[in-house]
């Protein structure tokens, strides 16, 4: 008995095995929707905003703190700005998980300011981890887009506020 269990789990394992996706288990829509990421955070470091179209819907939305920014037009402006505000500018994906409708990047972003676009002095260096998350359309086209930027690493950016005291608040009571 224990012989013929020993053929059904070795059988069952090796088909498992054998079916199993060689591209990592990722299917195509889910492979779709990474790609048109990894293609727009291609297009913020070479700042070639041409070919946005193919992986951002017309009416997207980026939900900014200021307020959403909406449609490919405003999200190619910011890209292309985003790319000319900084130089030496690197972004890193640490992590990545996708779905058929979303894709959650933890990011690593590092370089220097070349003007205050950004609301740091030009020469500021930076140095930040960000959460981006991007919903898709059934095509792999992002429909809407989130960052969440480290609020410690935003204020280390920033620039004292004339009249304002920066207090050390790791001292423990």
């Amino acid at each position: 008995m224990r012989l013929l269990l020993f053929g059904i789990a070795t059988g069952l394992a090796s088909l498992t095995i054998s079916c199993n996706d060689k591209s990592g288990g990722v299917d195509s829509v889910t492979q779709k929707n990474l790609d048109a990421v990894h293609s727009i955070n291609k297009a913020f470091e070479t700042g070639d905003v041409s070919k946005l179209g193919d992986y951002i819907t017309n009416d997207a939305v980026d939900h900014d703190p200021k307020g959403d920014r909406k449609g490919l037009d405003s999200a190619k402006a910011m890209i292309a700005r985003t790319h000319t505000s900084g130089t030496d500018m690197k972004s890193v994906t640490v992590k990545e998980l996708a779905d058929h409708e979303y894709v959650f990047q933890l990011m690593h972003y590092t370089g220097t300011s070349a003007n205050a676009d950004m609301g740091m002095p030009a020469g500021t260096k930076y140095d930040m981890m960000s959460i981006e998350v991007t919903k898709h359309n059934s095509d792999g086209k992002v429909t809407e887009h989130w960052a969440y930027i480290d609020p410690k690493d935003m204020m280390k950016m920033m620039p004292p506020q004339p009249g304002m005291q920066m207090m050390d608040t790791s001292a423990t009571h």
